[in-house]
C-alpha cells in the first residue's frame, strides 16, 4: 500500500512540475498573482500566445488567451493577464505593433487618470500601431513599380562601367591629381622658404615707408611752400618785365627817331650802307689785283713813273 501512495505522490509531483516548466517556458509564472482583463482588436497581426505585454516599455505582464469572436465575425478577443499590482487607468487602450525582426508587441497606453481605474475582467480597445513594417508595406508596390527602372539603370551602369572613355576619364583624373598633388608641394615649399623672405621684405618696406612719412611729418611744409610762392610771384614780375622790355625793344626797333630804328626803318639807309660795302669790295679787289697803284716804295726814293 505504501508503495502505491509513494508511485501516485511522484505522478502527482511530476505533474505539477511539469505544468510549472511548460507555463515557464511561456513565460507564465504560476505562483505570482495576477489580474486578467482582456482587450478587443480588428486585427491581431501575427499574436502569439505568451507573448509579452509592455507599459512605457516594461514588461508588465503576457498574453494569455486569444479567441474569435465568432458572434460578430469581426473581432478578436485576447486575455491578457497583468501582475497583480498593475493597475490600468480609465480610457486606458492597446497597441499591437510588428517588429522588424518578426513577431507582434503589445503595448498598453495608459489613461490619463490614475486614480480611476478598470476592475479585473473589464475589456478595453485595441489597435494595430502603424509602423515602420505598415509603411514598408505601402511602399511594396511603389518598389514593384521601380524594379524594371532600376533593372534598366543598373544595365546603363554597367554598360558606362564597361566603356573605355570612363577608364580614360579615370586615368585622366589620376593624372590630374598627381598633377595637383606636385603643385601642392610646390606651393607648400614655396610658402615655406619664399613667403618668409617676402614678409621680411615687406616688413623693411614699410618701415621705410614709415620712417619717410616721419620725414615728411617732420618738413616745414608751410614755409617751404611760402618759399615756391615768394619765387613764383618773382618769376611772375620777372616775366611781366621781361614782356614790358621786349615791348620797348620793339617799339624802338620800329620807330626811326633812334638810329637803330632808323638804320633798320630806312630803305636808303640799307641802299647806301649796301652800295658802300659794294665799292669797298670792288676797292680790295683792285688793291689785290694792282697794289702798286696805291702803295710807292722805293729803295732810293725814286717815283716810278
Amino acid at each position: 500500500m505504501k508503495k502505491e501512495i509513494k508511485i501516485a505522490l511522484t505522478a502527482i509531483v511530476t505533474l505539477v512540475l511539469l505544468f510549472v516548466g511548460i507555463n515557464f517556458l511561456k513565460g507564465i509564472n504560476v505562483f505570482q498573482s495576477t489580474n486578467t482583463y482582456y482587450v478587443k482588436f480588428a486585427n491581431i497581426g501575427g499574436l502569439a500566445v505568451s507573448n509579452p505585454v509592455y507599459a512605457n516599455g516594461y514588461p508588465v505582464g503576457i498574453v494569455r488567451t486569444i479567441d474569435y469572436d465568432y458572434g460578430t465575425g469581426r473581432q478578436v478577443v485576447v486575455g491578457i493577464e497583468l501582475d497583480k499590482e498593475m493597475k490600468v487607468p480609465e480610457q486606458t487602450h492597446a497597441e499591437l505593433e510588428a517588429e522588424l525582426m518578426g513577431g507582434v508587441k503589445m503595448s498598453l497606453l495608459l489613461g490619463p487618470n490614475p486614480t480611476r481605474h478598470v476592475a479585473p475582467g473589464d475589456t478595453i480597445t485595441g489597435a494595430m500601431k502603424t509602423g515602420a513594417m505598415s509603411k514598408v508595406e505601402e511602399m511594396l508596390p511603389a518598389l514593384e513599380e521601380m524594379l524594371p527602372k532600376l533593372d534598366s539603370i543598373l544595365t546603363n551602369v554597367n554598360r558606362l562601367t564597361a566603356s573605355p572613355a570612363l577608364m580614360q576619364t579615370l586615368e585622366n583624373t589620376a593624372a590630374m591629381t598627381a598633377e595637383l598633388r606636385e603643385a601642392s608641394a610646390t606651393l607648400n615649399t614655396m610658402l615655406r622658404n619664399d613667403l618668409p623672405q617676402t614678409m621680411t621684405s615687406l616688413k623693411h618696406t614699410a618701415a621705410n615707408a614709415e620712417q619717410l612719412s616721419a620725414n615728411l611729418a617732420a618738413l616745414n611744409l608751410e614755409a617751404t611752400l611760402a618759399g615756391v610762392d615768394a619765387t613764383l610771384k618773382n618769376a611772375e614780375a620777372l616775366t611781366a618785365k621781361m614782356d614790358n622790355t621786349v615791348g620797348i625793344l620793339h617799339t624802338k626797333l620800329s620807330s626811326k627817331d633812334n638810329t637803330l630804328g632808323l638804320f633798320l626803318n630806312d630803305r636808303s639807309a640799307y641802299d647806301h650802307l649796301s652800295s658802300t660795302l659794294s665799292h669797298a669790295d670792288s676797292l680790295m679787289i683792285d688793291l689785290k689785283a694792282h697794289p702798286k697803284r696805291y702803295v710807292h716804295f722805293s729803295v732810293f726814293g725814286k717815283k716810278d713813273k
